[in-house]
Order: structure tokens, then C-alpha cells, then sequence
């Protein structure tokens, strides 16, 4: 496929830089785009089979896609298309995109997960410093998959490496509240999660057709979040958001087998009811053997238009709950934020769209900001992990 020739540029100049110049400076400028699954340079991922560069400037590169269906064909084309514009001496560009052989892909997911391309949990690895986060409520109808998929946002909007996993099979919402339509990109047994807002979000809701119920009991649901975790390549994250389910059934058991280390993130309301509710969620911890990494009280109050503020379902709800999993779990776990009610929020979430992102000058959008920010302080330890320093 060749991409649009640009009009303006079909008159050579007259002081053409040498081919082999013009060559070099178009691999250069290749390296600055990103392949939009993975995240990473085409270059770095050999993905530029060719470059050629005719005596009057004109450049044809060749780009190998990791399968012929490829949904983002056109966006690397069209980011092919605008680097090498950008290079002194071009006066054309034409992009040919052609297809990975076996032996390229089987070379590309060993550079991805490693000499022999093993499947495994990589965020259970020795060396891994994601920060993981099993975001999980007491009962539903609280906002947790709106807290979660704000949070990811607003971590990415920083610069952070975040993914989602969609834990909650039964009621998945993410997809929607990202504005995700695209399905995920399988290459043989390696799944490439879309991408939204430089967040990689995967969800049973992709692999099901329209608005179809998912009927599974528990072996079911942990073999679908165990491949989730093996066979979807997130790379190197600084931080993975799970949205559990309500409660503590079966997901919630399985993500303490399949990600010991991942730290409870409980959401609940302002009401006495939903706050007991979701200490049991808490509470977990304990027979899992998980910390919680704090509170996030949603719906808190309304704010009214002469300045005052309407507590609809109550008040203290969150730092009772906070106060009461310290005592249980034994460590301090803390209120991180209450979030009001806002009906931009919903609005945001049927749009696609993340509060964070479209009205960030909200106070609903603050105060989510302000847990983010929180959540992005706790470093990502480096105790115990080997760093790979050789002696010379």
C-alpha cells in the first residue's frame, strides 16, 4: 500500500542533499515512530525491512506489519508519512507496508518476553517494579470502574507506563468508559491490548459480540484472567489498575494466586451500609495475605450552586473504613481521597471520555488527580532487585 504522494514536494531543490545523507537522516526520523500497540520504535522492533532513497529525494520505505489484519495500518502509515516529511531532502514519501514472516514474528516476541519467548505472569517476576492495584468494592453501583479507569488516566497523563485489566467478567464497563471500539491484535499466542489515552486496557468485553452476557463459573474466570496476564503483552509497566468485581468471590481469590503482590484499592461510598459492606473487601487481605493500599470514598457530597454541599448518602463512610482496616489488617491504611458527585463524571464515562482528561478543572477531576498523585509518590522499590551491573 503507498501512501499519499505530497503535491508540494514533487520539484527537486536544488541543492540536494547526497541520497545516502537524506537515507541516513530518514532511518533517524523513523526511529520517532511508535509502533501504537506496543509502544515502542518501529525500529527497535525491526519493523523497517527497507529504505531507499532516489537521486531526486524521493523516499520508499518498506514497513513489516506483525499480521496482514493489522487494525492501525493506516496510523503507521500516516506517522510514517509525517517523520520523514519532516527530513531535509525529501520530496516524496512512499510507504509500502508488507507482512512479518514467521521467523520475524517468532524473533520479535522473544525480544519481547524474553530469550525463548516464555509465557509466565511477568509482573510476578523477580525484577518487575509494577506498582499492581486489585481495585475492589464491597457491592456494585459505587463507581469503582469510573475510579479506576480516571486513576489509570490520570497516572498516564504524567508520563507513566499504565495498563487495565478488566477483571470484572460478569459486569465489564472499561471499554466503554475508555472509548475503546478496537478489538485486540493477536500475533500467534501473544495478544496486543488496545491503547487509549497511553493506557493498554484489555477486557473480556473484547472478545464477545455486542452486548452478550458471559455465563462462567470460577474455573472459567481464572483462566480467563490467567490469560489475561500471560498471554497479553503489556511490557514494562509502571502500573497495572485490575477492576475486580464486587465483593470476594472467585476474581477476587484468584488475583491473590495469580498476583500475590498486588495491593487492595477499596472504593466506597459515604454510607454507614456500603462501608461495612466494603470492609469485608478490605479485609481479604488478611487471608490472602495482600496489603491494601488505602480508600477512595466516591460520591462524597453534591456541591450546590450557592457553594454549599449536599451529603445524599451520608457522610464518614470512608474514613470509618480506612480506620477500621488499619485495625484489621494491622497497618495504616489511608482515606486517599473523596471524590463528589458530578454529573460531568457520568457524562465523561457514556462519552468515552475520562473526567480527568476532558474537564480536568473540576472539582470531581481534582479530587481524582489528587489520589493519582498520591498513588504515583509511593516509589517503585528497588530492594532485592538486580539492577545487571557487571564488574569490568
Amino acid at each position: 500500500m503507498n501512501a499519499r504522494q505530497d503535491s508540494n514536494h514533487d520539484s527537486t531543490p536544488r541543492d540536494t542533499p547526497p541520497a545516502s545523507a537524506v537515507e541516513k537522516a530518514a532511518r533517524a526520523a523513523l526511529g520517532a515512530v511508535i509502533d501504537p500497540e506496543l509502544r515502542r520504535p518501529i525500529t527497535e522492533l525491526g519493523m523497517v525491512d527497507a529504505v531507499e532513497v532516489s537521486d531526486a529525494g524521493r523516499v520508499r520505505v518498506t514497513v513489516l506489519l506483525t499480521i496482514a489484519g493489522c487494525p492501525l495500518r493506516g496510523t503507521i502509515t500516516a506517522d510514517c508519512e509525517a517523520a520523514l516529511s519532516a527530513v531535509p531532502g525529501v520530496t516524496g514519501v512512499d510507504v509500502e507496508l508488507k507482512v512479518m514472516t514467521q521467523e520475524q514474528r517468532d524473533a520479535l516476541k522473544e525480544q519481547l518476553r524474553g530469550p525463548g519467548g516464555q509465557r509466565g505472569i511477568p509482573f510476578n517476576e523477580p525484577g518487575s517494579l509494577t506498582k499492581v492495584y486489585a481495585v475492589a468494592s464491597g457491592k456494585g453501583g459505587v463507581g469503582k470502574s469510573s475510579v479506576t479507569v480516571n486513576l489509570a488516566c490520570a497516572l498516564a497523563a504524567q508520563g507513566l507506563r499504565v495498563g487495565i485489566v478488566d477483571a470484572d467478567v460478569y459486569g465489564f464497563s472499561v471499554p466503554a468508559l475508555m472509548g475503546i471500539t478496537q478489538a485486540p491484535t493477536r500475533v500467534d499466542d501473544m495478544i496486543l491490548p488496545p491503547v487509549a489515552y497511553g493506557v493498554k486496557v484489555i477486557s473480556i468485553g473484547m472478545f464477545v459480540t455486542g452486548n452478550q452476557p458471559v455465563a462462567w463459573r470460577g474455573p472459567m474466570l481464572h483462566r480467563a484472567l490467567e490469560q489475561f496476564l500471560t498471554d497479553v503483552y503489556f511490557g514494562d509497566l509502571d502500573a497495572l489498575f485490575l477492576d475486580l468485581p464486587p465483593g470476594t468471590g472467585d476474581i477476587a481469590i484468584s488475583v491473590a494466586q495469580l498476583l500475590p503482590q498486588a495491593q487492595i484499592l477499596v472504593v466506597t461510598t459515604p454510607q454507614a451500609a456500603a462501608a461495612d459492606v466494603a470492609e469485608r473487601a478490605g479485609a481479604i487481605a488478611t487471608q490472602t495475605g495482600q496489603s491494601v493500599a488505602g480508600v477512595v470514598e466516591n460520591m462524597s457530597y453534591l456541591e450546590m450552586p450557592d457553594g454549599g454541599r449536599m451529603e445524599l448518602f451520608g457522610s464518614g463512610g470512608g474514613a470509618v473504613l480506612a480506620e477500621r482496616l488499619s485495625a484489621t489488617v494491622g497497618t495504616d491504611v489511608p482515606l486517599l481521597g473523596q471524590i463528589p458527585l458530578d454529573i460531568l463524571l457520568r457524562e465523561g464515562g457514556d462519552a468515552g471520555v475520562p473526567l480527568v482528561l476532558g474537564r480536568p478543572d473540576t472539582p470531581s477531576a481534582g479530587a481524582l488527580l489528587a489520589v493519582a498523585g498520591k498513588l504515583a509518590a509511593v516509589p517503585r522499590g528497588l530492594s532485592g532487585k538486580p539492577l545487571g551491573l557487571q564488574p569490568r
